[in-house]
């Protein structure tokens, strides 16, 4: 990730509270949020699409070999056991962020009050 400069300061994402730099990560987070990336894209929706139409055609239509025939049970096999494990990588992404969100706003709140402070403003 390149640093952003405003003038003569230069950060980058991590620099705030609670972002750890990508090489701070446990492996199970960067999977996590590598693997939310790519289920949340529409790369991921037209692929899943392309390969669920060419699997519903090929059972349909297949001549010499229907390896999942109409209601395609295996097909909502593959998609229960896609459920099952997108599920706790969401979970884990999300329980990151709401951590990042949480040491953000508590930063937030410490420099606030240091402003308070510092210009001495009453607060009613």
């Amino acid at each position: 990730m390149n640093p952003v400069g405003f003038g003569h300061i230069r950060f980058r994402s991590w620099d705030h509270p609670g972002v750890r730099e990508p090489s701070q990560l446990t492996a199970g987070e960067r999977f996590a949020e590598r693997a939310i990336a790519f289920f949340g894209s529409w790369t991921f929706v037209i692929y899943q699409t392309l390969v669920v139409i060419t699997w519903m055609f090929l059972n349909v239509c297949g001549w010499h070999y229907q390896w999942d025939p109409y209601p395609f049970i295996l097909l909502n096999l593959a998609f229960s056991t896609q459920a099952a494990y997108a599920a706790p990588l969401v979970m884990i992404a999300q329980k990151r962020n709401a951590q990042i969100a949480g040491e953000r706003s508590a930063h937030d709140h410490q420099m606030l009050l240091a402003v308070i402070r510092h210009f001495d403003i009453k607060v009613d």
